[in-house]
């Protein structure tokens, strides 16, 4: 790796669906800096998720290329391996397993790393803390708040010490409150982890004005770019 690399470079990258009938990504260039938190806004349908699928290597773009941390995330021969390692993913739907506790979702995502039991247990616990979930580790989804499953992602998310954190409407389903509860928190993961590059997609203005800047997307590229006041 690279120190003076961008976490993140997009170049012309295009993504076209059906053959070439729906057209996602249309040239899209995005430099994202280590460390930084960047939001990307737009109407829906301007694909904003899309990017974030191809960045974490979960589909391959049309043409373009791609790099985190300095690597081709289009050629990689073992994707899955890359978002484990390197990867933090958080959906709008937080995709929890309804039968396992919280900490055990948050050990989930350790298997296969080279952690014990022992070990896997400890981190999950201290994830847990971390998002204000201490006393919930032995709850399963069903019985947490929207709000407190969407942290549990979160705490999952960033359970192998990603350098790279992807979000995708996080906060899309929540209530106000939970709304603002996931905002600050992710605004004291940069206050803990300088080092952590954050970019998450929103609908939601309040939740673009945590970042350091503001990426706007229209048919398929980005359009506009601002700098936001974290916090």
């Amino acid at each position: 790796m690279n120190e003076r690399e961008p976490a993140v470079l997009v170049r012309d990258v295009h993504k076209d669906f059906d053959g070439g009938v729906v057209r996602a990504l249309a040239g899209m260039d995005l430099t994202v800096e280590r460390g930084e938190y960047v939001a990307l806004t737009g109407p829906s349908g301007c694909g904003k998720s899309t990017l974030l699928h191809l960045i974490a290597a979960l589909d391959r773009p049309t043409s373009g290329t791609i790099t985190v941390d300095g690597q081709d995330v289009t050629r990689l021969r073992r994707p899955a391996a890359f978002r484990r390692d390197r990867v933090g993913l958080v959906f709008q739907l937080h995709n929890l397993l309804p039968q396992l506790t919280a900490a055990q979702n948050v050990e989930v995502a350790m298997f296969g790393t080279g952690r014990n039991r022992r070990e896997r247990s400890e981190r999950a616990r201290e994830l847990l803390a971390q998002v204000d979930l201490t006393g919930r580790e032995l709850r399963t989804p069903p019985k947490l708040s929207g709000g407190e499953r969407q942290r549990v992602a979160i705490a999952r998310a960033l359970a192998n010490e990603p350098s790279l954190l992807l979000a995708d409407e996080p906060t899309g389903n929540l209530d106000s409150a939970s709304v603002q509860r996931v905002v600050g928190l992710l605004v004291e993961l940069r206050s803990r982890q300088p080092e952590l590059t954050i970019l998450l997609v929103t609908h939601d203005p309040g939740v673009a004005a945590g970042a350091d800047r503001i990426v706007h997307m229209r048919d398929g590229k980005a359009v506009t770019a601002t700098m936001a006041g974290r916090g």
